[in-house]
């Protein structure tokens, strides 16, 4: 089975085609071909995502991206769907996708479907080297981004509870305002990385006001990362601004910024497993793509559980992209969860849409 996707959540817009088939063990998936066009250097001068902008550019990209796609197959493939993502996400991006896949399907005359973008993160983060097999429920995901910060289980295929979410900034969202207070540029989370990468590498030592690790005796799998905003704002101004630090200061208080975001995880991840038992922890998300995050994760977890298997994706795969949209949709097609003769005749565009909430 071939499904056409396209992912225009945010201010990345995707397009891809994979084909899909049910194994004994799972699902296997080959990326026939795919494109994706970032508006990240656009939004640089904002400080963060312009909704209106981002729609324009989803409108001028999506034509040339299919093009794209479509002149690199040989042979060409004809798809059997076509799949959307519906939300979470900002909706005047959201709905330029779902126009363009509506549109697409009347031509195609092709079955349309609209995938969670959460559902996407969470299953494609289950894949290896194309292959989503021998999987043992409760599974454990770990969905970090820049709008989302949240603990899902899985108790089976497409029964998921939240059992832990962020009470105000998401971690993506937190590293994005930390970073403009430093005077880094947008995107922020890949420049306080790189900056704590540095640090750690010098042997520098921890910044001279240390930030606290927000909710760690707060019982739950919840976490908080506003008041970790507050502090490091605080202790730039009690290290005299941001202007006057040297260097090598403003590397060590990167780190202990990035530091503090992951011992949270790491403590909250620790709690989720023992009280859920799971078999499989899965981290994903834009986030994901953080080395020291995705490290302090696997470090714990090889220590505290060993018994439980780690699904870390490529970090091509971390971020917003449309494969992970086809490899939901092929998941939920081959499995007969959905039907091809039964597209989803309304597709609304949600802001907001829990991976609890059915499309």
């Amino acid at each position: 089975m071939k499904v056409l996707a396209i992912e225009t959540s945010c201010d990345e817009t995707g397009v891809a085609i994979l084909e899909g088939e049910k194994t004994p063990a799972g699902f296997s998936f080959t990326t026939l071909a795919q494109a994706l066009n970032s508006q990240a250097p656009l939004h640089r001068e904002y400080g963060g995502v312009y909704p209106t902008l981002a729609k324009r550019e989803h409108e001028k990209n999506l034509p040339v991206l299919l093009e794209q796609v479509l002149g690199s197959l040989t042979p060409k493939y004809e798809v059997d769907a076509i799949a959307v993502t519906g939300g979470p996400g900002l909706e005047p991006a959201l709905w330029t996708g779902i126009s363009f896949a509506e549109k697409l399907a009347r031509e195609w005359k092709k079955p349309v479907f609209s995938v969670n973008h959460m559902e996407g993160h969470f299953l494609s983060s289950l894949v290896r080297g194309g292959r989503l097999e021998n999987v043992s429920f409760p599974v454990l995901g770990l969905l970090v981004s820049g709008g989302h910060s949240e603990f899902v289980l899985a108790s089976d295929w497409f029964r998921y509870k939240i059992i832990g979410e962020t009470l105000d900034d998401a971690a993506g969202e937190a590293f994005d305002k930390v970073a403009r207070m430093m005077g880094l540029p947008y995107p922020g989370g890949p420049e306080i990385s790189r900056l704590a990468r540095s640090a750690r590498e010098a042997g520098l030592p921890a910044s001279r006001v240390p930030l606290p690790r927000p909710m760690l005796q707060s019982g739950n799998c919840d976490v908080s990362f506003s008041g970790l905003k507050t502090a490091a704002l605080y202790a730039l101004r009690d290290m005299g601004g941001i202007e006057k630090l040297a260097d090598e200061e403003r590397a060590a208080f990167a780190r202990e910024f990035e530091d503090s975001v992951a011992d949270v995880f790491a403590a909250k991840t620790r709690r989720a497993l023992r009280e859920t038992g799971a078999q499989i922890f899965a981290l994903g998300g834009g986030v994901a793509a953080n080395e020291h995050l995705r490290s302090a994760l696997v470090r714990m977890i090889e220590q505290d559980f060993p018994e439980v298997s780690v699904r870390i994706p490529e970090p091509k795969m971390t971020g917003d992209n449309a494969e992970m949209i086809a490899v939901t949709a092929l998941i939920r097609l081959l499995s007969g969860s959905w039907r091809l003769d039964r597209p989803h005749e309304k597709i609304r565009a949600a802001g907001s849409l829990s991976l609890e909430e059915s499309l």
